[in-house]
């Protein structure tokens, strides 16, 4: 009998497709949906449980119970204060095992995390091992190709978002003509799009690069674009989003790309080494 897979499942769809792409291949699986992120309703009729972050003891023993090993860790997740983690006393034994990473920025603490499930037993596996095309290559994916203005935004942005990357605060940054109009912080990339598009100068229109932090896990928290994004470029005026090949997943590929092109959007999948020569923070 095939494996067991456990999905930690926060918000959005990418939880439910690694699922589904999970079930399609015959291979079990139990999901712990997290209270106040992930939708316990779209997991009725399969394994699952709905339990808060301040349960985590009880997350990892119900998923030991299933017989699981390997663990993915999917969707959103706002980062909650740790006055509402309410844990019990077996969580906060594994709290304490995480440490002073619980009070740095997400990367730091998604590798205390992958630490602690390791020491548990549980092997991380990215969302990319079970959903073939969720990482594009390097493309232009729609709209009209970036101009040399275009470029050098995308070069400026990326420098920008490894020197947040560095001191792990964000993945996104919206750049126009040179001049940095936001950074993603606590926000996340909608908000941060829409706090931007309001500082907006005349001429060519800002752009939204997100890439991966230096040295990033890629087994969770990758930066992730799909039709919602899109939709808060076009209502922020911007006038293409950008994002790191290989490592930025693409959700809802067809919808994205079709909303993009819609919008008049450029979607592009870029190759940090074609926009990082002689550029300075």
């Amino acid at each position: 009998m095939p494996e067991p897979l456990g999905v930690i499942a926060g918000g959005g769809s990418l939880p439910l497709r690694v699922v589904q792409a999970a079930s399609a291949i015959g291979r079990p699986v139990h999901v712990v949906v997290l209270e106040g992120h992930g939708d316990p309703a779209a997991y009725v009729g399969r394994s699952h449980v709905t339990l808060r972050w301040g349960l985590a003891a009880q997350m990892l023993s119900w998923l030991k119970q299933q017989g699981v090993r390997e663990v993915v860790l999917a969707g959103n997740v706002a980062r909650p204060s740790l006055l509402s983690l309410r844990p019990d006393a077996a969580s906060m034994k594994l709290l304490g095992r995480i440490g002073r990473a619980a009070f740095n920025g997400d990367d730091s603490i998604l590798r205390a995390v992958m630490k602690v499930l390791a020491e548990e037993g549980f092997d991380v596996v990215g969302a990319q091992a079970l959903l073939a095309g969720l990482l594009p290559e390097a493309a232009l994916l729609a709209g009209p190709m970036p101009d040399d203005v275009a470029r050098a935004d995308i070069a400026r942005g990326l420098a920008v978002c490894h020197a947040l990357g560095a001191v792990d605060v964000g993945q996104s940054v919206v750049v126009q003509q040179g001049l940095v109009l936001g950074v993603e912080a606590i926000e996340g990339t909608d908000a941060l799009m829409l706090r931007a598009g309001a500082l907006k100068r005349e001429g060519p229109a800002p752009i939204l690069v997100k890439a991966l932090k230096p040295a990033q896990s890629t087994l969770a928290d990758l930066p992730t674009i799909g039709p919602k994004t899109v939709e808060s470029a076009r209502l922020a005026g911007l006038r293409g989003l950008a994002f790191q090949a290989n490592g930025t997943i693409l959700l809802d590929r067809d919808a994205t790309i079709a909303a993009a092109e819609a919008a008049g959007i450029f979607l592009l999948a870029f190759n940090p080494a074609e926009y990082s020569q002689g550029v300075s923070t």
